[in-house]
């Protein structure tokens, strides 16, 4: 069965995405504070590499785990939802049909309790 990766064009479409969600993330008073003091480049090619690994694409990803990278945030249940949010405009934006949609947001959601309260 074709990946959401596959069917959606690569780590090419993925680092577009990524690219328009950090700009809906960056225009959010709600959750911008947390990138005031990040390298973005480096954190999009980071959140693409996740991002493509999570969604069926190859293991690029070597980073921390969600527990260690959001550890002294205290992220609470608002800054989550409203990531989540912008993911799914994302996703909306470049075309991606609602079932996909759905399918990427319960594997954000199932890391919620590993980015939480930390």
């Amino acid at each position: 069965m074709e990946t959401f990766y596959e069917k959606y064009g690569g780590e090419e479409t993925i680092s577009k995405v990524v690219d328009y969600f950090y700009e809906l993330v960056l225009a959010d008073e709600t959750v911008n504070h947390f990138f005031a003091n990040t390298d973005m480049e480096k954190q999009r090619k980071h959140q693409t590499k996740f991002i493509s690994y999570a969604l069926g694409g190859p293991n690029q990803y070597s980073g921390q785990s969600m527990a260690a990278a959001h550890k002294g945030m205290n992220l609470q249940p608002v800054h989550f939802d409203a990531i989540v949010a912008h993911l799914q405009a994302a996703l909306r934006h470049f075309g991606v049909q609602e079932e996909d949609i759905r399918d990427a947001l319960e594997k954000v959601n199932a890391l919620r309790k590993d980015i939480l309260y930390k």
